[in-house]
């Protein structure tokens, strides 16, 4: 065989074997702009810059989210962030808001915050619970980079969550009672509140997709 039709056929196969990876996946983010996305709660701003999602805290808002116009219930979702060291934030999964779509955003939150924290385990925001992480297992860890682009895996699949930072197994919860209330909804990113007086920080996005599981 020549060498030229060899080195053809390790491309096919090459580029097939990237396509099998990619299978299912749908990227979030075009990177150019916020189509597919409504910002809901608070007056946080986002804006896209050099193809990532940031957001801005605004003096003295509440929390603030963006959040998809798709919802989503079973999915597998990937993510890098990177958060000033002052701010924690989330990303909302199968979240929904309260007596219609201006309401609060209420649902299970993949916590974001600079180490050693709580990053990856997973609170009810909104929801009158707290932490569904249970208090056991909601132990400060260092596997979040501070100031450095970290990238988070979650698995929802039923009632079971399950989350990555950078490789590392976070949290394995599995919640009946939330997955009873919130079983779909919308992914959101979180602009935390802040006090006045203090800020602006800034948390950004990017790389974002997600591949619905049956």
């Amino acid at each position: 065989m020549k060498l030229a039709t060899w080195t053809g056929m390790l491309l096919v196969l090459a580029t097939a074997s990237v396509a099998m990876a990619d299978e299912g996946w749908v990227s979030l983010f075009d990177g150019k702009t916020l189509e597919g996305w409504t910002q809901r709660n608070g007056t946080a701003t986002y804006r896209v810059e050099e193809g990532t999602i940031v957001g801005k805290t605004m003096d003295g808002s509440p929390n603030s989210f963006l959040c998809s116009d798709k919802d989503y219930g079973n999915f597998e979702l990937e993510f890098e962030v990177k958060v000033d060291n002052a701010l924690n934030s989330g990303v909302q999964i199968r979240s929904q808001t309260k007596d219609g779509p201006t309401g609060r955003v209420n649902g299970p939150q993949v916590e974001i915050e600079s180490g050693p924290a709580e990053a990856g385990y997973v609170y009810g925001e909104a929801t009158g619970r707290g932490w569904l992480t249970p208090a056991e297992r909601l132990k400060p860890h260092d596997f979040f980079k501070n100031e450095e682009w970290n990238k988070f895996r979650v698995v929802a699949n039923g009632p079971r969550i399950q989350t990555w930072i950078n490789g590392q197994p976070i949290e394995d919860l599995t919640d009946e009672p939330i997955y009873e209330t919130h079983a779909s909804g919308f992914i959101g990113l979180q602009v935390h509140g802040i006090k006045k007086g203090t800020g602006p920080y800034e948390v950004r996005w990017r790389n974002i997709r997600i591949k619905e599981l049956k």
